[in-house]
Order: structure tokens, then sequence, then C-alpha cells
């Protein structure tokens, strides 16, 4: 998977917006407000890797099954991965680990708002 095409994934989601509010090199993909999905688009090893929340069981699964899974960066614990798209994760597998941060990211909204986000 490409950066242009994690990107057409990524706004493709329901809600999804986009924007730079740390920098002009951290582009950040966020459901109501909340972030699911962020990468930098000038990695000075070239190598594009986005950072995606994730639940901590499955966190330890994904990095001791996948090389291209490691700790988020700027994050403390399990709570978010860093994936490279260019290692031994599909696109597939990728678009899967977009939607679990999704998942994540909705189901820790108060009720209200998870309703208002089934209802867009």
């Amino acid at each position: 998977m490409n950066i242009e095409e994690l990107r057409k994934y990524c706004l493709s989601i329901k809600g999804a917006t986009e924007s730079f509010p740390f920098d002009k090199k951290t582009l950040v993909f966020k459901v109501m407000d909340k972030m699911f999905a962020y990468i930098n688009i000038e990695p000075k090893d070239g190598v594009f890797r986005v950072n995606l929340k994730c639940g901590a069981d499955k966190s330890v699964e994904l990095r001791e099954q996948y090389t291209g899974v490691t700790h988020g960066t700027h994050t403390r614990g399990l709570l978010w991965n860093q994936v490279s798209l260019n290692e031994d994760l599909t696109d597939d597998s990728i678009k899967e680990l977009i939607d679990h941060s999704l998942n994540e990211v909705i189901k820790k909204l108060p009720k209200q708002k998870q309703n208002e986000y089934r209802n867009l």
C-alpha cells in the first residue's frame, strides 16, 4: 500500500476528516473529532508508517506476528501501533487494522456520540 492508497481508504470511512493539527508533516485522520490514524508524510528514511489505535491484547499479538508492526510513535503502552506500509502486511491487512482502529475510537465515545456516528 502506498501513502495515497492509505489516504484514500481513510477518507472513504464514514465521517472521516483529515488535517495537520500538529505540524506540516503529520497527517491526521479523525472521526467525531477523535484520531484513528496519523502518518508522517515526510519520513526521514523514506518508509511510510501509519499509527493506528489498537486494543492492548491485539497489539501484543500483532507485534509478535509482523515485523512491520511496532510501538506507535509519541504514544505510551499498547494502545497505538505503528504499521509499515511496505513490509510484511498485505493491503487488506492494513485496511483491517485501520477499521480496527476506527472501531476502537468509536467504542470509547459516549453512547450519544456512538449513536450520532452510526446515524451519519
